[in-house]
């Protein structure tokens, strides 16, 4: 068995390792092999080094990461890998959106290492986890982060010289919409949406979505989060 941790804290990656070492089952002759990394660019270079991965564990606020944007192109990268995610976060509205947009469990930072190793357990073997506190607590409004400044001339779609319906899927990105999701709203083909998200990329001077989403923010486009979390510029 081969699991991914992604966090960017220490503490937290020491910590689910540990669990999901127990995991291991000498007996049947199960090992467990955990990789860490802290970021979402090295979580993307991981995985495509290691295509026979069972689980990525990923934080859901991570560094440079608005939203839910690791999540959604993780997703889109690599859809025979499951995902779920940790975090310190567990009010129901974005347990809920986490679900949707494909996790395969949620799982507080705050449960016991007994409550993590059962939801493991149940996630790897095909179900999907969902906290029971998150389902009785009252949510807050928005997520913790922090206040960027917008530019004082916003950038259009147009702008970037893309057209009309390559701007509505830039929107979808925006929005946190897998590539599932903008095809099945928009009614387009898997292969013309990644086609428009090509252009988009190649519009922005990017190479992920992920990356889209931050630069569209920094550019103050409409539809992009008006909040990012701060981080250090240093760290890709």
């Amino acid at each position: 068995m081969k699991m991914l941790i992604v966090d960017d804290h220490q503490l937290v990656r020491d910590g689910m390792r540990h669990v999901a070492e127990q995991l291991a089952d000498a007996e049947r002759g199960e090992t467990v092999t955990v990789l860490e990394v802290s970021n979402h660019s090295e979580a993307l270079e991981c995985v495509r080094e290691n295509p026979d991965l069972d689980l990525v564990l990923l934080d859901l606020c991570l560094p440079g990461v608005i939203g839910y944007a690791a999540l959604v192109d993780l997703q889109d990268r690599h859809p025979d890998i499951p995902v779920a995610v940790i975090s310190a976060l567990d009010d129901p509205d974005i347990v809920r959106e986490t679900l949707e947009r494909g996790a395969m469990g949620f799982i507080p930072k705050s449960s016991s290492s007994r409550v993590i190793l059962g939801a493991l357990r149940l996630i790897l073997s095909g179900g999907i986890y969902l906290p029971q506190q998150a389902i009785n607590k009252k949510p807050p409004k928005l997520l913790p982060l922090t206040v960027a400044t917008p530019p004082p001339v916003k950038i259009t779609p147009k702008d970037l010289g893309l057209t009309d319906r390559q701007a509505d899927v830039l929107k979808s990105i925006l929005a946190g919409k897998s590539n599932k999701m903008i095809c099945r709203e928009l009614d387009l083909a898997p292969g013309t949406v990644k086609n428009h998200i090509g252009a988009i990329l190649k519009a922005l001077n990017v190479e992920s979505r992920v990356q889209v989403v931050l630069v569209a923010t920094k550019l103050g486009m409409a539809g992009a989060p008006k909040k990012i979390r701060e981080t250090n510029p240093d760290r890709r």
